[in-house]
């Protein structure tokens, strides 16, 4: 209920297409946050990605969207998904220019939709069918912020947080 793709669909993935995946995250136009202990080799405790959205609303500030969201059944309650949507948001805001973060979280997610709630997160009405089980529905909310640079100095971000 928390993830588009199944561990099933990710675990079918060549070594070259997870390398395509990757490739595409150090792109101008997105931000990947890496949360670990720091030491090579080490699990990922979390992540997060936000990537500017497409196509724009060209009524709005420029938008991201947060795509991809993780955080290890051992760090989960203990603040790190905190830490790392609050970095994320800078990020977005000071090197993609984003004065919008939009998310979907399932409908039925109610842990989710309260964290992003209590981020500063809105229900905006819109919704989409859940990629998974298309007869559920994933519920679009967003925050807006003021972005602190302009989007032409925006910089692909992959960081590594200490837990």
């Amino acid at each position: 209920m928390a993830y588009v793709e199944s561990l099933a669909a990710a675990r079918r993935q060549t070594d070259t297409q997870w390398q395509e995946r990757a490739a595409t995250m150090s792109g101008d136009s997105s931000i990947t946050l890496i949360a670990d202990d720091g030491t090579d080799g080490s699990p990922i405790s979390g992540l997060m990605r936000v990537v500017i959205k497409q196509p724009q609303d060209p009524s709005r500030a420029l938008q991201a969207m947060l795509i991809s969201v993780y955080v290890a059944p051992e760090h989960r309650g203990l603040g790190l998904a905190d830490q790392l949507l609050d970095e994320a948001c800078a990020i977005a805001g000071a090197e993609l220019g984003a004065g919008v973060i939009e998310l979907g979280v399932h409908e039925d997610n109610a842990r989710a939709k309260a964290f992003y709630e209590r981020h500063g997160f809105e229900y905006t009405g819109a919704s989409r069918p859940y990629p998974q089980d298309k007869a559920r529905l994933e519920i679009v909310m967003a925050a807006g912020f003021h972005p602190r640079v302009k989007p032409s100095k925006a910089k692909a971000r992959a960081r590594s947080s200490m837990i």
